[in-house]
């Protein structure tokens, strides 16, 4: 591995910049299933309530969810888009960053906030680091591929990248595989998933974006395709964000559009190979940054 390209890793970006905390999150555990487990325990997934009857409980996995005011059983993804203002939110509520939070404590953020809560704590510790956005059948094994983010971090004692699903880290909660060196054929990068669509691979009904509305097939690909894309050149931007262009088109492109998108998406199968020509693209592609938004 170039050393270009670690270093590259191990610097931040906004939304992975830890400022003040940096000295905190150096002190977090090394061993990544503790690191991770820890982390879990922080975060209260907003998926969790669209299940009235989880709400309710005072002893489930997340603690006592009667505790938790309902004007805050909503996603906090766009009051917290950092990592930055993850930690300083979590301490705020409560100094002790402990496994044993409680639920009226822990802030609701997405895998998004997961990986790159994760990739800034390693980035900190000097381990190189990315976000990378895709789609996870694993998740819920109906034949649905739905949108997740998970992290990829460079272990130099084995001299290759791995995989980490923070989100899924749970006690007791067996996945089959090791969710700290996830197998790269259980999840499919949006390269992956756009490529697919675009070769007919994948049924355009089994690639889910949970966006408002939700999208499927190609629509929702091009979404996890811009996502790593960002994330790959360090910028993780959050889900309000998308190439203005692709936006104001409701995603409907030209063909010409669609293989300038086959042209990336190849390059962006082994980002490790193609760094460079991803970089060129990235510097000299404007409209795959100027972005959409909540005021754009």
């Amino acid at each position: 591995m170039e050393e270009k390209i670690l270093e590259f890793y191990t610097k931040t970006s906004t939304y992975t910049d830890l400022g003040y905390y940096k000295e905190f999150a150096q002190k977090l555990p090394d061993d990544i299933e503790k690191l991770c487990l820890l982390q879990r325990m922080q975060i209260i997934h907003p998926v969790a309530f669209i299940d009235k009857s989880i709400r309710t409980k005072n002893n489930c996995f997340w603690g006592d969810m009667t505790k938790v005011p309902q004007t805050r059983l909503e996603y906090e993804e766009d009051i917290y888009p950092t990592a930055q203002s993850v930690i300083a939110e979590l301490l705020r509520k409560n100094p002790d960053y402990d496994i044993k939070r409680e639920a009226k404590d822990k802030v609701h953020i997405t895998c998004r906030g997961q990986a790159i809560l994760l990739a800034s704590i390693l980035k900190a510790k000097g381990i190189p680091a990315r976000a990378r956005s895709g789609y996870a059948e694993y998740i819920h094994y109906d034949g649905i591929y739905y949108d997740h983010w998970i992290t990829e971090y460079f272990d130099k004692k084995e001299n290759r990248w791995k995989l980490v699903d923070a989100d899924e880290h749970c006690p007791d909660h067996e996945m089959g595989f090791d969710l700290n060196d996830v197998p790269y054929d259980k999840f499919l990068f949006g390269a992956e998933a756009y490529l697919g669509i675009r070769e007919n691979k994948y049924n355009e009904e089994t690639i889910l974006h949970a966006s408002d509305p939700v999208t499927l097939g190609l629509k929702a690909s091009i979404r996890g395709l811009f996502y790593d894309f960002h994330s790959l050149m360090n910028n993780e931007i959050i889900f309000l964000h998308m190439p203005r262009y692709i936006q104001n088109k409701n995603f409907e492109l030209t063909e010409e559009e669609y293989k300038e998108l086959d042209d990336l998406a190849k390059l962006m199968l082994n980002p490790n190979e193609n760094f460079e020509k991803l970089q060129e693209i990235w510097e000299n592609t404007p409209k795959y940054r100027i972005m959409s938004g909540a005021l754009n």
